[in-house]
């Protein structure tokens, strides 16, 4: 048993597909395939059950699964605690959003002082940030929703208003605030289920005891003031998006509920070594959106 089999198996159980597998880990699938059965030969137990070309972790390898990523785990922290020590200022720092709208500014002043440290971002719900948390696929998550877990810790980043667009020539457009009972029947545009967005409009709609119409479910930031603006429905926005809307014809609107919020954390997990460079950018993007916050009180 070797580290290689190792990681080749951590793959292989959480793709259950040898041939996926084989393209993540720039191998050939037949030594991959041999691979695995030394090490299942080794172990003296099947670690997948096998239904033709189709593979999937039986009770034998989740077991094993449990043991090899604590120890996988545990050896890459050990290799990045030595580098950190060592004074080596380099490292890949990955990074999940469910939007990557909020990360550009903080990237902009991060990357060009940091060029040794290789950034990797991802999008993903709150669900699937937690569980890549867990994994270990990332480093830092940044969050609009509470991520479950102990081990879980965070800091906010930012608190702010979300507002509500709507078509320069909406009904509502010329009156600068409104209430959720305003918004009864209005066709709204948001993101999928798991994604903050659509958890704060269906909890303000439900307290209000509105019936929720959307008739858009979508991802693409760039595309949602376009969509307003061609009459298609309303959307919740945080306030950070009016630096991304340079359009005359969507109009702003504060909402008259206490709740209508978004409250931006970065999480990490606390049981595992966070590397200095990730501790950086987590750092950096502390201070980022703090300074902000402050500029932005000294304006108003």
């Amino acid at each position: 048993m070797d580290l290689l089999a190792l990681r080749y198996f951590q793959t292989v159980a959480r793709l259950e597909h040898v041939g996926r597998a084989a393209e993540k880990l720039r191998v050939a699938q037949p030594s991959l395939s041999r691979t695995l059965a030394r090490l299942e030969h080794d172990l003296g137990v099947p670690l997948f059950d096998r239904h033709g070309r189709r593979i999937r972790l039986n009770r034998f390898g989740a077991a094993f699964l449990r043991r090899v990523d604590r120890a996988l785990a545990e050896l890459d922290d050990a290799r990045q605690e030595l580098d950190d020590a060592a004074g080596l200022e380099r490292g890949i720092v990955t990074v999940a959003a469910e939007s990557l709208l909020a990360l550009t500014e903080p990237l902009r002043t991060f990357v060009p002082g940091h060029p040794l440290v290789d950034l990797r971002l991802s999008q993903s719900s709150a669900e699937g940030m937690s569980e890549k948390l867990r994994s270990g696929d990332v480093d830092l998550c940044v969050t609009s929703q509470p991520l479950s877990g102990d081990d879980i810790r965070s800091r906010v980043l930012l608190d702010e208003r979300v507002m509500l667009c709507v078509p320069a020539g909406h009904r509502l457009a010329g009156r600068g605030r409104v209430a959720l009972a305003d918004l009864a029947g209005e066709p709204f545009l948001t993101t999928r289920p798991g994604y903050w967005q659509r958890a704060l409009v269906e909890r303000l709609f439900t307290k209000a005891g509105l019936d929720l119409h959307i008739v858009c479910e979508g991802d693409e930031a760039a595309v949602l003031f376009q969509l307003i603006d061609a009459g298609l429905g309303v959307a919740f926005v945080p306030s950070l998006g009016l630096r991304a809307d340079t359009s005359t014809t969507v109009a702003w609107l504060e909402v008259d509920d206490p709740e209508c919020r978004r409250v931006l954390s970065v999480a990490w997990r606390e049981d595992t070594y966070l590397s200095v460079a990730a501790q950086r950018f987590r750092d950096h993007a502390v201070e980022h959106f703090h300074a902000q916050a402050e500029a932005g009180s000294r304006s108003e």
